[in-house]
């Protein structure tokens, strides 16, 4: 199965654009699997996102330019943006407030909802420092299920990211289980899959069962999700999951 999400699928909602990958599918649920909703933020200047609440979401902060200043109910303060990246486990109830600073360069990033293996789980804030802003021309594991990552999801959900050269050509890392359903975003750049599918920025594609080859003539940037669809999970997170007001 191969399906392309265009850019039309998101829905805008000032500097942030949001994407329910599953509501480009038929049937009715929101999200695919574990994998809620990604939000794309571009913002330039300063921007005060006030303290709101978050339940059962697992929301792992992928902001690659400019800063975000993060305070929480769980008394943590950090910083993250570029190399430092953050995982919020909100469980039963959590609430942050963010500080982005896109003034001395544009602040960009996505912040990805992931459904977590259950509800009402102990709310959780995790940083990671990675030793390089980018993975050159290979897959990078940056969250799991699993202890091989700083990152670990209460589900069954991998999540990796990659930085494609020009003129050079990338293969599916290999798969850590069997009918996985992958989906593949452009944070950054044009790809083609299997020399003639075409995908830029802020476009996708979902795919199972599939061997497919990864293309760019001038570059990209890549996000990667695997999650099992038949893997317990709980769907009624506040972003994550499915509600009937889909802002």
């Amino acid at each position: 199965m191969l399906h392309k999400i265009t850019r039309e699928a998101f829905k805008n909602h000032g500097p942030i654009q949001i994407l329910y990958p599953g509501l480009t599918l038929a049937g009715h649920d929101s999200g695919i699997g574990s994998i809620g909703r990604i939000d794309h933020a571009v913002v330039h200047g300063r921007q005060h996102i006030a303290m709101h609440p978050h339940i059962n979401d697992e929301i792992l902060s992928y902001f690659r330019s400019g800063k975000a200043e993060h305070i929480d109910s769980e008394n943590y303060k950090d910083t993250v943006g570029g190399k430092r990246l953050m995982l919020m486990k909100a469980g039963k109830r959590f609430y942050h407030e963010e500080f982005i600073d896109g003034q001395t360069e544009p602040f960009e990033g996505l912040q990805i909802f992931i459904r977590p293996g259950e509800k009402d789980l102990e709310p959780e804030v995790i940083f990671q420092d990675l030793q390089q802003h980018d993975s050159e021309n290979q897959w990078r594991l940056l969250a799991s299920p699993t202890s091989r990552t700083v990152f670990r999801f209460s589900s069954q959900t991998w999540l990796y990211d990659a930085k494609l050269s020009g003129g050079e050509t990338l293969a599916l890392p290999g798969l850590p289980g069997e009918e996985l359903t992958i989906l593949l975003y452009v944070y950054q750049g044009t790809i083609k899959i299997n020399g003639n599918i075409v995908l830029n920025k802020k476009e996708a594609m979902v795919l199972k069962n599939e061997v497919i080859s990864i293309q760019s003539t001038q570059g990209a940037e890549l996000v990667l999700f695997l999650t099992d669809e038949n893997a317990p999970i709980f769907k009624e997170g506040m972003y994550s999951g499915n509600k009937g007001n889909l802002i």
